[in-house]
């Protein structure tokens, strides 16, 4: 290190100020001039060493009084403002808590057929796939439970779940609830090996009303269908609500990446809780790191309800129970423009169908269907396909009162026969 003090050295140039120069023979002094001058010298010296000690020992005695003792060492003080600091460090390792979790995560791969119209307009199938994420949140005596999103298991004609070590095997949806965007898969517990129910486990469910604004987010899911993956943020905001047609839930909002595949999956808090089902993303170019989640608190209910459900299977077009009735939607939008509930709004009723023999009519909204939301004629004809002819099922029906208003009313119909 190059020294920061600076010294003077003499070179040898520099003229020595205590060196004779020649000069002519000095003038001869008088006696006793020399003893005067060296008296003078001696003098000098002696009141500057006094007037120096004194000062020294006068030092010495302000710093003793000052810190109350022999001052041995002297201590430099600095005025200037300080942060404070903490020595504690903030790790952002997740990795325990993500092996903990991983093994309560699946993947779902929806298999649906679509109609769609070729070049030449014509109307064909067409075989669709999509993929979805869900949580194994209960095991019954017979089936392993598995809390997903509505939208990820809508209108699938096979669904295949894929557990922590690779393995998969076909469910059957035991309920869903789209104003929720909530839904239950069911997988046979006689259709899972011994090996694949050692690795698998049971989330843990958390308190998301217990949830803080700034706290720790852990987001879990099969992003883009290439298997489950880990992302981290933060809780961004509580009680968010997003502009999503049938929708009414509130949110949790996180800058934790969701991406498409993330949906039905888990979102964690610091412990490994699940604090919410991821279920959307803002897709804007002004937006960046809003993604959406379900508070598990406020699905609770739902779960519960749909857990409880009866298992049941699609039947075949033929043996596919009829209604009785043609519908249109009753989105929330209109239902707010004009005063009406979210449903299926019955426009005709077939005579002599099961609709008719319930007593439904005309002008009546169709809202419910054996304990499940239904907002669409999709919905509609999508629990339908699970009964057969034959079979009784509740319909929540809103029936025109006085005022404008609307009566709540439940109605038993016998499913028969399309008579196409």
């Amino acid at each position: 290190m190059d020294n920061q003090y600076n010294y003077y050295n003499p070179g040898p140039d520099d003229q020595n100020i205590w060196s004779e120069q020649p000069t002519e023979e000095p003038p001869k002094k008088k006696k006793g001039g020399n003893s005067k001058k060296w008296l003078s010298i001696v003098s000098g010296g002696l009141v500057f060493g006094i007037v120096a000690c004194a000062a020294f020992q006068a030092g010495n005695i302000i710093v003793d009084r000052v810190t109350g003792g022999e001052a041995k060492e002297v201590r430099q003080t600095s005025t200037t403002t300080q942060l404070n600091q903490t020595s504690s460090t903030v790790t952002s390792d997740v990795s325990g808590i993500v092996e903990q979790a991983m093994p309560s995560i699946v993947s779902i791969t929806n298999m649906s057929i679509q109609e769609v119209q070729n070049f030449f307009g014509q109307t064909q199938e067409q075989e669709s796939e999509s993929l979805g994420s869900g949580i194994i949140i209960q095991q019954s005596d017979t089936e392993l439970l598995i809390a997903t999103n509505n939208h990820v298991v809508e209108g699938a004609d096979t669904l295949t779940v894929t557990f922590v070590d690779e393995e998969s095997v076909e469910a059957n949806i035991k309920g869903t609830d789209p104003s929720k965007d909530l839904a239950i898969v069911a997988v046979p517990l006689e259709s899972i090996k011994d090996s694949t129910m050692e690795t698998i486990a049971i989330a843990t469910l958390g308190d998301s009303n217990e949830v803080q604004v700034g706290e720790p987010a852990i987001a879990i899911g099969n992003a883009l269908g290439y298997g489950q993956s880990v992302t981290t943020g933060i809780i961004s905001a509580t009680n968010r609500q997003i502009d999503m047609d049938g929708f009414d839930s509130e949110l949790i909002q996180t800058d934790a990446a969701i991406n498409p595949g993330n949906s039905g999956g888990a979102l964690l808090n610091a412990n490994g809780a699940v604090i919410g089902i991821n279920t959307a993303k803002i897709n804007s170019s002004v937006a960046e790191g809003m993604g959406y989640a379900i508070p598990i608190s406020d699905a609770s209910e739902v779960l519960t309800n749909l857990m409880n459900r009866e298992t049941r299977e699609r039947v075949s077009d033929e043996a596919r129970g009829y209604l009785g009735i043609t519908g249109q939607d009753v989105s929330s939008d209109i239902g707010e423009a004009y005063n009406m509930p979210t449903g299926v709004y019955i426009s005709e009723v077939t005579k002599g169908s099961g609709a008719e023999q319930a007593g439904l009519s005309r002008g009546s909204i169709i809202t419910g269907m054996e304990g499940v939301t239904i907002d669409s004629m999709e919905t509609l004809q999508d629990q339908l396909s699970y009964y057969a002819v034959g079979e009784t099922v509740e319909l929540t029906v809103q029936v025109p009162a006085s005022g404008g208003e609307y009566e709540e009313q439940t109605v038993s119909v016998t499913l028969g026969a399309n008579p196409n």
